[in-house]
C-alpha cells in the first residue's frame, strides 16, 4: 500500500518537485497551493504525513498543523523559507515533528520523509518481539511500547509519535545519560544533528509541560548540562 503524503505549498515548482520525487518512492502525493483548500480535506482525511509551508497565502501552516494535531498524530514536517529560530521552534511547540528550510536538496527531504514513517509506522505497530520490554513503570508513569500507550498518574498522556519515542528511549535507559545526538540518530534513523538544531530541546520541554515536570526539580526528565538527558533509576 502506499503512503499518503500531503504537500501544502503556494510554490507550484517546489509542490510540483517534491510530488515527483515522493512518487518515485512509491507514495501517493496530493497537493494544494492554499491553506483553504487544504483545511477543508484535512480535517476528514487521514494521511500518513505532511509536509506543510508556513507562508502560504491565505493563512499559515502553523493553522493547518494546529487543525491536524486536533485529530491525528501522523507526522508532520514544516517547510519554511526562512532560516529563524522562531518560525522552528514554534512549529516543533504546536506538534510538529521535524523542519527543513528552504532552498533544500530533494533528497535529504526524502530521507527525513522516509525516517518519519519508519517511525510512525513503528509507533503504530504492536511489537511482537517477545524479548523487548513491553511496559516500563517509574513513579507513577506507566508506558505500554506494545499498546502505545502512556499514563501519568492513572491519566492517559496526550503524545505525539516524537514525544513517545523521546520518552520510551529515556526510560529504556534509566540511570544512563543519553546525547540530544543520540536521540536524533534514535528517532529520525541518521546522524543530522547540530548544535543550533532545538529539535530535540522543544520536544523535550513539550514532554515537560504536559507531565507538569519542571528543568529546575525534575520529577522524571533531567538535564545534565552538556551532556544530554536521563530519567533517574
Amino acid at each position: 500500500m502506499k503512503d499518503k503524503i500531503l504537500v501544502v505549498d503556494d510554490e507550484r515548482e517546489i509542490a510540483d518537485l517534491i510530488a515527483l520525487y515522493l512518487s518515485n518512492e512509491n507514495c501517493e502525493v496530493i497537493t494544494y497551493d492554499c491553506g483553504k483548500d487544504a483545511l477543508d480535506v484535512l480535517r476528514d482525511t487521514e494521511y500518513d504525513l505532511a509536509l506543510l509551508d508556513i507562508m502560504l497565502p491565505d493563512s499559515s501552516g502553523f493553522d493547518l498543523l494546529g487543525e491536524i494535531r486536533k485529530r491525528y498524530t501522523y507526522p508532520v514536517i514544516m517547510l519554511t523559507a526562512k532560516d529563524e529560530e522562531t518560525d522552528k521552534i514554534t512549529g516543533l511547540t504546536l506538534g510538529a515533528d521535524d523542519y527543513m528550510t528552504k532552498p533544500f536538496r530533494p533528497l535529504e527531504l526524502v530521507a527525513r520523509v522516509k525516517a518519519q514513517l519508519r517511525r510512525y509506522k513503528r509507533y503504530n505497530t504492536p511489537q511482537r518481539d517477545e524479548g523487548l520490554d513491553a511496559i516500563f513503570e517509574h513513579n507513577g508513569l506507566v508506558m505500554n511500547t506494545r499498546t502505545h500507550v502512556c499514563f501519568l498518574n492513572e491519566k492517559e498522556l496526550s503524545l505525539t509519535p516524537t514525544e513517545f519515542s523521546i520518552l520510551q528511549i529515556l526510560l529504556s535507559n534509566r540511570g544512563t545519560v543519553v546525547s540530544a545526538e543520540e536521540l536524533f540518530r534514535r528517532i529520525w534513523q541518521d546522524t543530522y544533528y547540530t548544535k543550533n538544531n532545538n529539535t530535540i530541546t522543544v520536544h523535550i520541554r513539550h514532554l515537560r509541560e504536559k507531565m507538569n515536570d519542571t528543568v529546575e526539580s525534575p520529577k522524571y526528565i533531567k538535564t545534565v548540562w552538556g551532556v544530554g538527558y536521563k530519567i533517574e533509576t
